[in-house]
């Protein structure tokens, strides 16, 4: 594929994410993709033969991998589990302020609406989601938690951090992220000294 090419996918992929963390799975469509591109349709079908879900499902992969990448990249700068959910709180607060609370997580969206439906898309959520988990939990490994106990802690953080992202968009306020923080320095022992 040549630089065009690569430069089309790249920008209906770009405008996916933006559609579906704004409308939903549901609420975009294909047209609206186009349209908000300025692709044709052929490249489309060309780039994504699977149609919408293979479109959506790359769009979310590379949201979710953005994350990871942020917190692999402070993970290997010396950054506990403490110093990552500051981090996640913070990039999920300001994607709230920045978009009056229309974007958060940007896989949420999507997860909420496919999960019991859509068996493809259902999967690359849990896959990005694990990959979040796997790197909270390599950390709260290197801070002292046994493997086992590591990975549960993990997981109760990005329950406890999504959730408060759903709460702080309908309340239109980042006190539950704050909130969220808060239990999960609480969780993970670094609350006391975390705390302000």
């Amino acid at each position: 594929m040549g630089a065009k090419g690569e430069e089309t996918r790249a920008r209906l992929i770009a405008g996916t994410r933006e559609l579906i963390e704004e409308q939903g799975y549901f609420g975009t469509g294909l047209n609206q993709v186009l349209a908000a591109t300025g692709a044709p349709r052929g490249s489309l079908y060309f780039h994504f033969p699977g149609g919408k879900d293979q479109l959506v499902g790359a769009a979310l992969v590379q949201a979710g991998q953005e994350v990871a990448d942020l917190l692999t990249t402070l993970a290997a700068e010396g950054a506990d589990a403490a110093a990552l959910t500051e981090r996640l709180t913070e990039v999920f607060a300001e994607r709230l302020a920045s978009s009056d609370y229309t974007k958060g997580c940007p896989i949420a969206t999507v997860a909420l609406e496919v999960a019991g439906t859509n068996e493809p898309l259902r999967a690359v959520c849990a896959g990005v989601y694990e990959s979040w988990q796997h790197i909270l939990a390599e950390q709260l490994a290197a801070g002292g938690f046994r493997p086992a106990e590591a990975s549960t802690a993990a997981g109760q953080a990005l329950a406890l951090m999504e959730g408060a992202v759903l709460l702080a968009s309908v309340r239109r306020s980042r006190e539950p992220l704050d909130d969220a923080r808060h239990a999960v320095l609480h969780l993970i022992g670094a609350e006391k000294s975390r705390r302000p």
